[in-house]
């Protein structure tokens, strides 16, 4: 096959399937004495394996996937697949959590947020847990998403139990592909507990796109299947 021939497949140019190929996500296609790339039924297997990954697991992701295949490291093919899930399984119950700061914040309109069970954090600390860096959640700050006290001794920022929540969501959203003066203007009705439409609005949709990520998943784990079994996705085989 030529690179058109996959690139017809998914509507992609022969230059992009080029451009796969050097990047690693496919494997070294042979070469005729004249220069031209010869694909296989490999490579259009991996082609639709790498494909269906992106929307799965992100496009870093998915490469470093397929180059790890590619290179037969097929445990740190399947670690990076595990991380995927394990980060969707983060964000639902990030998600959870929200809702339900949201639901107790409205029912409860201006109760003061119970201490944390497991008491205030450091800005370190907090960094840790969320997955971002120090740097991140003084920008978080600066946009008026998050406000910390003050350690009166130290000068130290101290996150209390509401800051957790709003740090959470924050970091929620911004996976989503919010801007953080929107992110900001949320946050500042979960204080209030007022106007939470277009918070829920926001959950409903950033749901809608978990489900259709779990669901990307599914797909992406039949062609990687199939690449890695040399064949087209079809019944399990003993």
């Amino acid at each position: 096959m030529r690179p058109a021939d996959l690139a017809r497949e998914h509507g992609i140019s022969a230059q992009a399937v080029r451009n796969y190929e050097r990047d690693g996500f496919l494997p070294p296609a042979e070469r005729t004495r004249s220069g031209y790339r010869i694909y296989t039924e490999a490579h259009a297997a991996a082609l639709r394996a790498f494909l269906a990954l992106v929307p799965a697991y992100g496009h870093s992701a998915a490469g470093e996937i397929m180059n790890a295949v590619h290179r037969d490291a097929v445990d740190d093919a399947l670690a990076a697949i595990d991380r995927g899930h394990h980060q969707l399984l983060r964000d639902r119950a990030t998600l959870d959590a929200v809702r339900r700061a949201v639901d107790h914040l409205t029912a409860e309109s201006g109760a003061a947020p119970a201490p944390a069970a497991d008491g205030t954090r450091t800005i370190g600390e907090l960094a840790h847990r969320l997955g971002v860096t120090p740097a991140t959640l003084r920008n978080w700050e600066a946009a008026g998403i998050l406000t910390p006290a003050r350690d009166p001794a130290t000068g130290h920022r101290v996150y209390r139990s509401a800051d957790l929540r709003d740090a959470e969501l924050a970091h929620l959203l911004r996976r989503g592909g919010y801007p953080l003066d929107h992110i900001a203007a949320v946050v500042q009705r979960i204080r209030t507990a007022g106007g939470t439409g277009p918070l829920a609005e926001a959950l409903d949709e950033w749901r809608r796109r978990l489900t259709a990520r779990g669901l990307a998943m599914l797909t992406a784990a039949t062609h990687l299947g199939a690449c890695l079994n040399g064949g087209p996705p079809g019944p399990s085989r003993p």
